[in-house]
């Protein structure tokens, strides 16, 4: 049988699942609340080595109750899978709740936000075994950002920052201008690999570092 991370029955996950921030933070308007919060995917028992950050639940995840799941989710676990990495992992976003529009630029900072976003980090870092972290999109980024300049010391882990995977459908436009983001995403994506390679020295699996080639399906 395969291993499982067993969900929000050790702490801080435990009271972090219980006391989210409400509607007074997260204004109907602006957000989709009506089915809860989405708080993570991947491991909660202090043995994840990469963490890594989206934006806000999408379609996919609404239904699945899990971050970066659906196309996106596959994007990431062949982006992980790089890095030798199957299972040493922990996905956030910068938000619990999927968002209409762009309104989501606005709330990032917000105090409620981004003081419950920062636990859970607190939570994923304190045992001390993340050795990367990447950040997907700017609003990702923006959260990232916002914890580091209160927690110092997470300034030296390493960090990418690069396009979300889901940027080449989202940005739009025609067909060759979504070929064309694939492209910018991947060399962003290229670009990082190295680095997040040689920082996460504890792989699940040992593999040799192969880069993207034109489109996912042929990474």
């Amino acid at each position: 049988m395969a291993e499982f991370c067993p969900g929000y029955v050790v702490e801080a996950f435990r009271t972090l699942a219980t006391t989210y921030p409400d509607e007074t933070a997260y204004p109907q308007k602006d957000f989709r609340t009506e089915w809860g919060p989405i708080f993570h995917r991947g491991r909660l028992d202090g043995s994840a080595r990469v963490l890594l950050i989206g934006q806000d639940p999408g379609q996919h995840e609404n239904v699945l109750r899990r971050i970066l799941s659906g196309e996106a989710g596959r994007r990431v676990q062949g982006f992980l899978a790089k890095l030798g990495i199957n299972r040493s992992y922990v996905n956030l976003n910068t938000f619990v709740y999927p968002c209409y529009g762009t309104a989501e630029e606005k709330y990032v900072t917000q105090a409620p936000i981004a003081n419950y976003r920062a636990q859970w980090i607190d939570g994923i870092l304190a045992p001390g075994k993340i050795q990367a972290v990447v950040a997907f999109g700017l609003l990702a980024q923006n959260a990232w950002a916002t914890y580091v300049a209160s927690h110092a010391a997470a300034a030296a882990l390493t960090v990418a920052n690069v396009p979300h995977p889901t940027f080449p459908d989202s940005a739009g436009g025609t067909a060759a201008v979504k070929k064309a983001n694939m492209k910018k995403m991947l060399d962003a994506w290229n670009a990082a690999l190295p680095t997040l390679f040689a920082a996460i020295t504890h792989k699940d699996v040992a593999t040799t570092l192969s880069l993207y080639v034109m489109s996912i399906a042929k990474a």
